[in-house]
């Protein structure tokens, strides 16, 4: 099998998150990522978070798999002769630098298209057009400023960010779509053109659930949110819910054995309608499948928090693991609450590819997220991150120069750290 990308060229500007998880995801499915590093410091996230001294931290790592790394110092003339003949050899140029960043370097969208009238040029930006336009985002940013937080945590407490980075990887997992479709629509019109994803439209995309109560509060209350049935009014906008499921089937988070000593020691519950004579015989309340109290969901949904709290009097009797066998023969949806170490440990995930195990020249051998897109007809394999400038000679030959001229721009800076005269 092939893979699905191969020979697409993806020239790599991007930095941190959002950027690398879009070119990594598209480096997954056999696209040749050129990712463009300052000489001599490289990514900021090389350096970030760093859990072993002197080599790539896991948060460069884990988001630049299969990648190349070539270094250019864009202000050196030569730097930026390699450049331009980078974006004439490929087929996308992805960013996401602060707002005109690329265009005081000299690649405005009108010089690239000169260079190459096919490019895709792909950016993630803070904001879209407007008074924000400008503004600098990071992650919990761009949730806050996406509709998630405000609508994330309990209705007493303060707004709260996800640990999900819905923000930074979830705009880029957006943009990857962009270039794919983008690269279609060139397959059909020999055009290139522009792409370009907001964190704040990416976050609010994903909290779309929010926009869609937002319109329903003007006909009435939200009658799946826990509060309703408390008889607490709602405001102008959609609420905190806590753990309240969003898709109109009243689910919550429920203690389960071993609760007190295990932080994780829990299980999502759903009370599905069609499933629910079933849950009644599980927890033991066979009376509440006539009663008129609790037969129908609309007699159920001022009851919430008792019907809750039957149900977790039984699940605190079991493991999380114990609870899901028993209510998934029972096809009740449920799933239990997986720590990180649970998860890095799960033999499944490592069968599938979900987890990987990546050995690394200068850090090891760790574990990193491989890719959840899954085709059948398509190859896709996990390669470690580049070394900062690994592949600089090896792309630099790809684009016609000769050894000679390599050991140049070398020299000149070009390409690496501009070598000061030692002192006499």
């Amino acid at each position: 099998m092939g893979k699905a990308l191969e020979g697409v060229r993806i020239l790599d500007f991007t930095h941190v998150q959002s950027g690398p998880t879009c070119t990594q995801l598209l480096a997954w499915f056999g696209a040749d990522v050129i990712k463009v590093e300052r000489p001599g410091v490289g990514d900021i996230t090389r350096g970030q978070l760093q859990d072993i001294p002197k080599v790539d931290s896991l948060y460069f790592t884990m988001l630049n798999h299969n990648k190349r790394s070539i270094t250019i110092d864009s202000k050196n003339k030569k730097g930026m002769e390699i450049l331009e003949r980078l974006v004439r050899h490929c087929d996308v140029l992805v960013e996401n630098f602060a707002p005109g960043a690329l265009d005081r370097m000299g690649l405005t969208w009108e010089r690239i298209q000169q260079l190459n009238p096919r490019m895709i040029y792909a950016s993630v930006k803070g904001f879209g057009p407007g008074p924000y336009a400008d503004c600098k985002v990071y992650e919990n940013v761009a949730q806050c400023t996406g509709g998630s937080a405000s609508t994330t945590g309990f209705r007493d407490g303060p707004p709260l960010v996800t640990g999900a980075q819905i923000g930074d990887s979830g705009t880029g997992l957006h943009l990857a779509l962009g270039i794919v479709t983008a690269l279609y629509h060139r397959v059909m019109t020999g055009k290139g053109q522009r792409v370009t994803c907001a964190m704040q439209d990416g976050v609010l995309n994903l909290a779309r659930v929010k926009m869609r109560d937002q319109q329903r509060l003007k006909h009435g209350p939200l009658t799946e949110y826990s509060q309703h049935g408390e008889g607490i009014p709602f405001g102008a906008a959609v609420p905190r819910a806590g753990n309240d499921s969003g898709g109109g089937q009243p689910g919550r988070i429920l203690k389960c054995k071993g609760w007190e000593k295990d932080p994780d020691a829990y299980i999502y519950f759903i009370t599905q309608a069609p499933v629910w004579e079933a849950i009644c015989d599980i927890i033991g309340e066979p009376g509440w499948k006539a009663h008129a109290d609790y037969a129908t969901p609309a007699a159920r949904l001022p009851r919430l928090n008792e019907i809750f709290g039957r149900i977790e009097q039984w699940t605190m009797t079991k493991s999380k693991f114990e609870a899901m066998d028993i209510l998934n023969e029972r096809d009740i949806p449920c799933g239990p609450i997986l720590s990180m170490k649970e998860l890095a440990e799960d033999p499944s995930l490592r069968a599938t590819g979900t987890i990987v195990e990546v050995d690394h020249p200068t850090r090891g051998k760790y574990l990193s997220v491989g890719n959840p897109i899954k085709l059948s007809a398509s190859t896709s394999e996990v390669k470690r991150s580049p070394l900062l400038g690994e592949q600089t000679e090896e792309v630099l030959r790809e684009l016609g120069y000769t050894a000679e001229e390599i050991a140049a721009l070398k020299q000149v800076g070009a390409t690496a750290v501009l070598k000061k005269a030692a002192a006499e």
